[in-house]
């Protein structure tokens, strides 16, 4: 595991759409993981900016999400299918064939995670996977729990995350309790994992992440035996470690 403390988001946000670009520039048909949220949208911006200075090429690279909220169509604001096309998809030369992001509207989850596990093997694995983190240890939504759950799957999102959340939309209860998630072995099968932190909120998260016990009670400590993981986390996020 690499530590690269960074002074601000902004500087965060452009030393991981740097290692994006590189990975695309290197491997043109590169398979990237991606994640949602507050702490990635720096990230994108810059990447669209590199894009229209025509830095990268989109057009053969494959895209994963981490998640998506269950019970959310695509058209819905609040979806994470909304988000990448808003953030980052209608914004590059990227194949609409080759987006993946998880179905919330399936009508079998159980088999849409299967799917979605198919087609994440069959583009031959992920070579680089953005990771954020929640204030609980989360990556992806696998939520703390007594054991790691290996591949996509349905889980039920904790109490912290529902309430962290809500603030993308207009109440509370309107937060989808249950989402899609990639597994951790699947995650863990990137070839390169790159997780990012801003603020001070978060930096218990990555004390635990990087100086605490594996265990599924923090999801992210997980990465300590990632070959080739880096954070790259701001000095607000970094303030415990």
């Amino acid at each position: 595991m690499k530590i690269q403390i960074v002074k601000d988001y902004e500087e965060m946000s452009r030393k991981a759409a740097n290692i994006v670009a590189s990975q695309i520039i290197l491997k043109s048909n590169s398979v990237i993981g991606l994640a949602t949220g507050d702490t990635p949208k720096g990230m994108y911006k810059e990447l669209v900016r590199l894009y229209k200075n025509e830095d990268i090429d989109f057009s053969e690279v494959k895209t994963f999400n981490l998640d998506e909220y269950y019970g959310l169509a695509k058209d819905n604001p609040q979806s994470y299918h909304y988000y990448m096309m808003e953030n980052l998809f209608k914004h590059v030369n990227i194949k609409k064939r080759n987006i993946n992001i998880p179905d919330g509207m399936a009508e079998s989850i159980e088999k849409e995670c299967e799917r979605y596990e198919k087609k994440i093997e069959k583009a031959g694995g992920i070579d680089l996977q953005v990771l954020g983190i929640g204030r609980n240890g989360h990556i992806g939504f696998n939520e703390p729990d007594l054991k790691f759950e290996a591949k996509t799957h349905l889980v039920k999102l904790d109490e912290d995350t529902i309430k962290a959340n809500s603030r993308f939309f207009n109440s509370i209860e309107e937060v989808p309790t249950m989402a899609i998630s990639m597994g951790i072995k699947t995650i863990m099968h990137a070839r390169k994992v790159v997780l990012l932190a801003s603020g001070r909120e978060k930096a218990e998260a990555i004390y635990k992440a990087v100086k605490g016990k594996i265990t599924p009670e923090v999801p992210a400590s997980v990465l300590q035996l990632h070959p080739d993981a880096t954070f790259i986390i701001d000095q607000e996020a970094a303030s415990k470690l």
